[in-house]
């Protein structure tokens, strides 16, 4: 237009140079934008309010900030057109404080502000979690009826739902009369967020009733509840929807993908889904890593590392979280010093408490005692209570008293009421047969009021999640169930099956203790299971503990007896259960010593007998 009229000989107006200038900002054509900018000075129009809101506009819009700010600056009477346009310019550019303190200064000069202003402070106060600022925004756009506007009522639903106020951003949402796709990804998000999962789906499938269709930012957050819930049908829905609907697989979607099979214990579709991606980043290998490490296949994991290395991309601090977690879940020692060394050496990441915390874990299962206690000792950050019960754990697991009673003791001022610290140490003096001490760790629990944290399990079964608490009556089918586990331990009695009743109660006699531990949650969980599903199908759980060894003992017979493969996914790992074996190859239940590796084999040593295990 501007071209069009200097070739006529046509003067410009300022209304032709404002325009010319938001088209400059429409295709970010900065160069044009100073071209036309060095006009409006020629002809006199830098004085023109229209002019110099449309410029820092452009200027800021195409990330030329100190340019923008600098005409901002010049401007004596800044209306909110003015303001608007420089906090649209951080906005665009992701500079959210920047946003919040402009605003600031628009309280302080009393600056006019209106819907438009509004929807950009709240975001960026969800954003960086300026929940106060953000709560002073509710209250003004409450007071002037401005939630009507369905702008600003998403972006307060967004920033409640980001800073953790989810009730109400959920009373926010209810009210509002139009919801968009953002409004809903919003909602979403933030239940999945706050580890509200289940919530998560609620309302996702309240949005499947209405017109608004799901995009890919929805679909990550589905994904990642379908994730933390081992939701693996609505997941699967999820992933057959993106294909439906041709949605476009970004790096962000295909790694969610990729994360929640993982987190089912689906690795060969995990690693399907990795493959048909067409750009990936980091986040994703480190995505399948992490998720091969977590399911007993640390071989498959390191060589994948490597091949991430082969294709140049550069590995985060979480990737080697990965790579060490897949050392420590597999036996695989020196591989895990090695690469624990080549952070800081090759790649120049410090390690995070983190990275330290999968040391003491690998070198304490693989019964390392001394030399795990003395790492500790020489950690350059301070220890924080979850080294100390890796620690304590590898202690109960191997038996040795002294170190466990050391390393309860400096839990204790950390995290004094965590009853997973007591229950260790208990445990550690039962195994070796000091039962006055363990009452007395149970006794001190009792006085302190620390109470266990109860077993919860949950299945997935035909879309629906069921959840099981340990000695749970609640369910309509509670006596139908326990008849299940009731079948259950007698066959798997009759294959070899012995109640390990270590960790049940000291306070009741034996037959009180096998009872217990019988129905732990992932025993009626999984008679669920074999109640509801067809016969031959395989059974996934997922439970908020580490599995015990009664209930791994247990689950092993009970795919064996059954014919059923049985996935657990408990705090640590998973458990794929099948033909009476255990892809964890019982390394996280049972006390060996790995002593050294060759040619592939890592050779330990199991109450008093020495084995050689492939890997």
């Amino acid at each position: 237009m501007l071209d069009a009229a200097i070739a006529a000989n046509v003067c410009p107006d300022q209304h032709t140079i404002a325009n010319t200038v938001k088209s400059c900002a429409r295709i970010y054509a900065l160069a044009t934008g100073r071209s036309v900018q060095a006009y409006a000075v020629k002809l006199g129009f830098m004085a023109d309010q229209f002019v110099l809101n449309s410029l820092i506009h452009m200027y800021a819009s195409c990330g030329d900030i100190m340019a923008a700010k600098v005409l901002f600056n010049a401007v004596e009477e800044k209306g909110v057109v003015t303001w608007n346009a420089m906090i649209a310019g951080y906005f665009k550019n992701g500079d959210w404080k920047e946003v919040v303190d402009m605003f600031k200064g628009m309280l302080e000069v009393q600056a006019p502000f209106d819907e438009v202003t509004l929807v950009s402070v709240a975001t960026a106060c969800g954003k960086i979690g300026d929940s106060k600022l953000g709560e002073r925004i509710g209250v003004y756009a409450e007071e002037k009826g401005m939630v009507r506007n369905r702008n600003l009522a998403t972006a307060l639903v967004d920033m409640n739902a980001k800073c953790g106020e989810l009730d109400k951003a959920r009373r926010l949402f209810d009210r509002m009369h139009s919801r968009d796709v953002v409004a809903w990804s919003a909602m979403i998000s933030g239940y999945t967020q706050a580890d509200r999962c289940r919530e998560a789906l609620a309302i996702f499938n309240e949005m499947q009733a209405t017109e608004v269709n799901p995009n890919d930012i929805t679909m990550v957050s589905v994904l990642s509840a379908c994730a933390v819930l081992g939701a693996l049908e609505t997941g699967k829905w999820v992933h057959s929807y993106i294909r439906r609907k041709a949605l476009s697989l970004t790096v962000v979607l295909g790694t969610a993908l990729v994360d929640f099979y993982a987190k089912c214990g689906c690795i060969e579709d995990a690693v399907k889904a990795f493959e048909s991606m067409p750009v990936r980043n980091s986040w994703t290998w480190t995505a399948l890593i992490k998720g091969m490490a977590s399911n007993g296949r640390g071989r498959e994991a390191l060589e994948l590392f490597s091949s991430m290395r082969k294709a140049n991309i550069e590995p985060t601090d979480v990737t080697f979280i990965g790579v060490l977690l897949a050392c420590s879940h597999s036996c695989l020692v020196e591989e895990g010093r090695r690469h624990f060394d080549s952070m800081t050496q090759d790649y120049g990441i410090h390690p995070r408490i983190e990275h330290y915390g999968c040391m003491v874990d690998l070198l304490g299962r693989a019964g390392l005692i001394d030399e795990v206690h003395q790492f500790i000792r020489n950690m350059p950050i301070v220890p924080n209570a979850v080294v100390w019960r890796a620690l304590l754990s590898a202690c109960t697991v191997h038996k040795n008293v002294e170190i466990g009673e050391e390393a309860l003791k400096q839990i204790t001022p950390l995290d004094p009421n965590h009853s997973g610290n007591y229950i260790l140490l208990s445990n550690t003096y039962a195994s070796v047969g000091q039962w006055k001490d363990a009452a007395m760790i149970r006794k001190e629990m009792n006085e302190r009021g620390i109470k266990k944290i109860p077993g919860c399990s949950l299945i997935e079964l035909d879309g629906t999640i069921f959840e099981f608490f340990a000695e749970d009556s609640d369910h309509p089918q509670s006596r139908e169930i326990y008849e299940k586990v009731d079948e259950m331990i007698e066959n798997i009695k009759m294959a070899g099956y012995v109640p390990n009743t270590a960790d049940a109660r000291l306070d009741v006699d034996e037959s009180e203790k096998q009872v217990s531990v019988s129905h732990h949650s992932e025993k009626l969980a999984i008679a669920f299971g074999l109640m509801k599903s067809r016969p031959g199908a395989t059974i996934r759980l997922s439970k908020n503990l580490r599995v015990c060894v009664d209930c791994h003992s247990a689950t092993k017979l009970i795919s064996k007896v059954y014919n059923r493969e049985i996935v657990v996914r408990d705090r640590n790992r998973f458990h794929h259960f099948k033909d009476g074996l255990c892809s964890c190859n019982d390394y996280c239940t049972v006390s060996f010593h790995c002593f050294g590796h060759n040619d592939g084999i890592c050779w330990v040593d199991f109450d008093g007998s020495t084995y050689g295990c492939f890997w």
